[in-house]
């Protein structure tokens, strides 16, 4: 079987949790959320990780360099999802096995869905595989467009979206799983023609235009959950809680 890389996105600054730590280093339930990732990523299957570092990059590295598994790239300007990809370029050349990529603020994805995903883009052989949720709190988040016959089309950030568009109740969690190279080839294609001026990773557009495979499997939304605030960190440690009765 393939090896399994892991590309984790740590680079943000959260400004939103109002504090001057890292966001990806905020505790949930006394361990940091990117740590979190990360183990639940290892029993997924993952057998290496490079972790995108920016805000605070030597404060991540050093909670991190203790893991022979993880190895690091900076992304000095945060320029989208997809430039943080980029910026694991070296890395990604050299693999040819699946790459699984997760933000470092997801702390209750679980290694049962990790594993799905990467099943999934096994079975299927697709260059790209998008987890996805539904859930009616879909402010802000990125939503998935599916044709009459119900496959995936793309994926639209809210604030390129129509107002048909933010009616859309299933969402991006942000975890992906390419195939080999078609990551890289992926993150070199991306363009910045959005509201944002930002390298979308989630521009998988690109992919339908160059005719390869692309599915969406649905994650539970308690676990796809990001936290940008501190009552977001408060309700995964309470799911945390329940999850461990």
């Amino acid at each position: 079987m393939a090896s399994i890389l892991g590309v984790v996105l740590a680079a943000g600054q959260g400004k939103r949790m109002q504090s001057d730590l890292a966001k990806v280093l905020h505790a949930a339930c006394g361990k940091p959320m990117v740590e979190h990732v990360l183990d639940a990523a290892r029993l997924a299957g993952v057998d290496h990780f490079v972790v995108i570092v920016g805000h605070q990059a030597d404060a991540v590295r050093q909670q991190l360099q203790r893991y022979p598994d993880v190895d690091f790239a900076e992304q000095t300007e945060q320029l989208g999802t997809g430039h943080a990809v980029m910026m694991a370029r070296d890395a990604l050349a050299a693999h040819d096995g699946p790459v699984l990529v997760l933000a470092g603020d997801t702390p209750l994805l679980t290694p049962a869905s990790l594993a799905g995903l990467l099943s999934a883009q096994r079975d299927s052989q697709a260059a790209c595989v998008i987890g996805t949720a539904r859930t009616e709190n879909n402010h802000g988040l990125g939503r998935i467009v599916r044709d009459d016959a119900g496959e995936f089309v793309r994926i639209v950030e809210e604030k390129d979206a129509t107002d048909e568009q933010r009616r859309i109740q299933e969402i991006n969690t942000g975890c992906f799983v390419f195939q080999g190279r078609n990551c890289s080839a992926h993150s070199s294609d991306l363009r910045t023609d959005n509201q944002q001026g930002e390298y979308y990773l989630t521009d998988c557009g690109i992919l339908r235009e160059q005719a390869e495979g692309l599915a969406a499997c649905r994650l539970d939304i308690e676990e796809a959950m990001g936290v940008n605030t501190k009552e977001q960190l408060d309700e995964v440690e309470r799911v945390m809680r329940e999850r461990a009765k």
